[in-house]
């Protein structure tokens, strides 16, 4: 059966409140890893951010947890590197994954960034969901796939977001909306709905929190 989607709903007041009180909490860096021995013990229900480099992933982190500067924004697409883990209280991990795509790295090390990325996907247990982050002004492209399809073979359900929607107009944010419901039909790993949001303007970060914090 072809799955139906749609954009995520605005979440119940418990929810949204739940959510709330997650991310008003201690949120602290935990460690940046370069290798899979590297990775905090797996005693807590964990999310990863992945995009593209310049989606504006370190923008949507810090929208999300109300911090300016936990996670870095680097004026050079690909500069991160490693793995970046962060805590939420005791009841979560918050994942940063390597922008993927392009990177001012030589090619032996980007080879090194995806071969960690596909190990961590595949092997950490603890991993209940994968948000994806596209950029509004460009939608899905043939970069993302892969990841998407990483994800798929991985068994990692994703979550796509749109990032940067106060960038365009309500007839681009609608065709956009329209092309990436279609890339996402042929991924069985993909969750039906679909987050918008803009980091600059708070739209979506309510919704995004409640989802991460009722995880089970």
């Amino acid at each position: 059966m072809k799955l139906e989607f749609t954009l995520a709903p605005e979440p119940e007041e418990d929810a949204r409140e739940v959510g709330r009180l997650l991310f008003a909490g201690p949120v602290d860096f935990v460690k940046g890893v370069v290798a899979m021995s590297g990775l905090p013990p797996a005693d807590r229900i964990e999310v990863c951010f992945a995009g593209r480099s310049n989606v504006g992933k370190s923008s949507l982190i810090n929208a999300l947890t109300g911090r300016k500067s936990l996670a870095r924004a680097s004026n050079t697409p690909g500069r991160t590197q490693e793995i970046n883990y962060f805590t939420m209280g005791d009841s979560r991990y918050l994942v940063d994954l390597p922008g993927y795509g392009y990177a001012e790295a030589p090619v032996a090390i980007v080879a090194k960034w995806q071969a960690l990325l596909k190990q961590y996907l595949a092997g950490r247990q603890t991993l209940r969901r994968a948000f994806v982050l596209v950029d509004a002004r460009h939608g899905i492209k043939a970069v993302d796939d892969e990841i998407l399809m990483l994800l798929d073979r991985s068994a990692v359900t994703f979550q796509t977001v749109l990032t940067k929607v106060d960038k365009i107009n309500r007839v681009e944010r609608e065709a956009v909306i329209e092309q990436v419901k279609g890339a996402l039909a042929k991924h069985p790993a993909a969750y039906p709905e679909i987050v918008v949001t803009s980091s600059e303007k708070g739209e979506g970060i309510e919704t995004l929190r409640a989802l991460i914090a009722t995880l089970q």
